[in-house]
This record gives C-alpha cells, structure tokens and sequence, in this order.
C-alpha cells in the first residue's frame, strides 16, 4: 500500500485535542465572558482583546476557535461579532444554554485554561511549560527520563508520517538539516529515498540517544538499504537558539515552530535562512491555521492543545510566509497536505 493511500488516524488525534478546545469554550464563556462584551456589537480583535486583558497569544488561540465552533464571525469591516448559534451562548438571549454549559465551568481543567488565558501561560514560567526551554535555565528536555518519555511518546505519530512527509521532500544529493528532529524518523526516512545523501539530525543530548537507539532499530528492520542510513547521519546536541547550525541544503522544520511564541519565531526563520545554502530550501511540516484566522476546528482545537503545554500555538501559512520573507527567502504557494491534519509548505534561498 502506498504511503499516501494509507489510513489516516486524524480522528483519534482530533478526540484527544477535542479537550482542549471544550476547556477553552467553556473558558470563554464562563470566565472571560466573551459572548456577553460581544453582544452590545461588533468590535475589532485589538479592540476585545483590550477589553478581556488578552494578550496577542491567547487572543489568537480563543478567536479563531470560537470562530472555527461557528459562535464568532467576522463581519464586512473585519469585526469580531455572535453568530445567531453563538446567541445561545449570552445572557440576553431566551432561552440559552449558559446555565446548561455552566455546569461544567468549575472543572479544574477549565479553570486553569481560564488562568492560562489570562496570563498568557502559568504564573510561575516553567510550571506547565512541559518540553521547552524555559530562559536562560537547562532545557527540560535535558533530563533523561523525561526525554525518553516524551519521544518515545510521539514515536508513533513520527513513524506514521514520516514516510508521507520523506515522499514529498526534494530527492537529491545533498544534505539534509532536521533541527528538533525528535525521534530522527523524517531523517531516516529521507536518506532512504536519497540514497547518495547526507543528513545532519539536531536536538538536546538526552533526545539524540534516544533517536540513536531508534536509528539502530530502522538500520535492523530488513527494508532495503535501510543498513546504509545509520553511516549517512550525523548527531549533533545543541540549542538551536543559540548555537550555530550547520550549512545544508534542506532544513526541515517538523513540529517546531508550534512551540514558540512569534518573536522566537521570526528568530527562528533567520537563523534556519542563514544555515541554508544557495538555492537551499526549509520546508515546514505542521499544523496549519487558516489565513483568515477562523479554523479549522481540527487546527483551532490542536492549538489549544500547545497552548496549554507550550509556548506556542498553530500558526497560520500566511504568518509563516511573512517569516520567512522577512528571513529573505522566497516562500512557494504549495501547500502539501499529508495525515493527522498535518501539512507542508516551503521556502527557498535564492
């Protein structure tokens, strides 16, 4: 069976980040009483993120969600205003369901995504940051066992899309960057289409031994040529934040920009531009927003997901398409979607 005619799992993954997005409805309408300062009028999304105290994070983790629910529209000058089936959700409507949803509002699951919406994070930084670098502080990613829990965690989600996104990836000679590379199963699988290449996996110390460990079991898996690939990789420990990459001709990017806020973003962008070469390219494998910021619900839902446990949140392609031009490279129109609501785009270094 072909990797691109292969079952796809998204409806498992979508149930898991269902949670998410209920916590944040419910936070919305209970604790941060979105429906109830939407129902005087429309206003501009600078406008009700000032009047709920939302910074620009969780202003766009809570909108387009609302929006992608179909509770939240925008209207012909651009504002936010309640939908006829978002009505039910405000006071001044008989009869509504505020009382019916209310009673869950006091779930400690909702309350702390109210509190996490509210301060754009935990109130003590790294509490709740679960995988990421807090600061100037080690990495938690930097503890062994955590490591190996969390990567042998998304083992399964790498192994079945890996083979989906290395199909889509320039085949060429030349030499491939997976920055966070995880697991390191994108990279295994790409040197397995390219058999003349090299790649360069990049990521803490305590995640590469567990990508080694996984790299010995691609290498005895009895797929042809899969023995080549273990002396075509390069594992390289480093912050990517702060330390020089290496030159490549392809940078891969696979669910890394998602953890991070949008300045580290736009700070990731040229530092992965100034590790290319000419005519390089950095290919971007995510979860996409809409360009108008209104769903999808499987993207809107996910981000709620990163938000909770991360710095970040889903972007859309247009804001990483701004990234990346600012970065000096020419962003390409494709967008290639793969599984478990999943997709690629792509820039170039002229």
């Amino acid at each position: 069976m072909s990797v691109l005619t292969q079952l796809d799992p998204a409806p498992i993954t979508r149930q898991l980040r269902a949670m998410f997005g209920s916590r944040l409805l419910l936070a919305a309408v209970h604790h941060l009483s979105v429906f109830d300062v939407l129902s005087t009028g429309p206003l501009s999304l600078a406008e009700l993120s000032s009047r709920l105290g939302l910074a620009e994070r969780p202003a766009m983790v809570v909108f387009p969600a609302l929006c992608a629910m179909e509770l939240l529209q925008y209207d012909e000058q651009g504002r936010l205003t309640v939908t006829a089936l978002g009505r039910y959700l405000t006071q001044q409507q008989t009869p509504n369901l505020t009382g019916y949803t209310g009673l869950e509002k006091d779930d400690p699951g909702v309350i702390e995504m109210a509190q996490l919406l509210r301060n754009d994070g935990p109130l003590e930084s790294p509490q709740g940051i679960s995988f990421v670098k807090e600061g100037e502080g080690p990495s938690p990613m930097d503890d062994p066992d955590l490591a190996r829990k969390f990567t042998l965690g998304l083992a399964g989600r790498a192994r079945h899309l890996s083979p989906i996104v290395a199909h889509y990836l320039p085949k060429r000679t030349g030499h491939l960057l997976d920055v966070a590379g995880g697991t390191g199963f994108y990279t295994y699988e790409w040197l397995l289409n390219n058999p003349e290449s090299t790649a360069t996996l990049f990521d803490r110390p305590a995640v590469l031994a567990v990508a080694a460990d996984l790299l010995d079991e691609f290498s005895r898996s009895g797929r042809p040529e899969a023995d080549t690939v273990k002396n075509r990789v390069i594992f390289q420990p480093g912050d990517m934040l702060t330390d020089e990459l290496p030159q490549t001709d392809l940078l891969l990017a696979a669910s890394l920009f998602h953890d991070w806020p949008t300045p580290t973003c736009q700070q990731l962008a040229h530092r992965f531009a100034a590790a290319l070469r000419a005519g390089g390219e950095l290919w971007v494998h995510d979860s996409f927003l809409n360009d108008t910021l209104d769903g999808p619900l499987a993207a809107t839902d996910y981000s709620a997901q990163l938000f909770w446990g991360t710095k970040g949140r889903c972007y859309s392609r247009a804001e990483y398409q701004s990234w990346f031009a600012a970065a000096g490279l020419t962003p390409m129109p494709d967008s290639l979607p793969t599984q478990l609501d999943y997709g690629l785009i792509w820039a170039r270094k002229v």
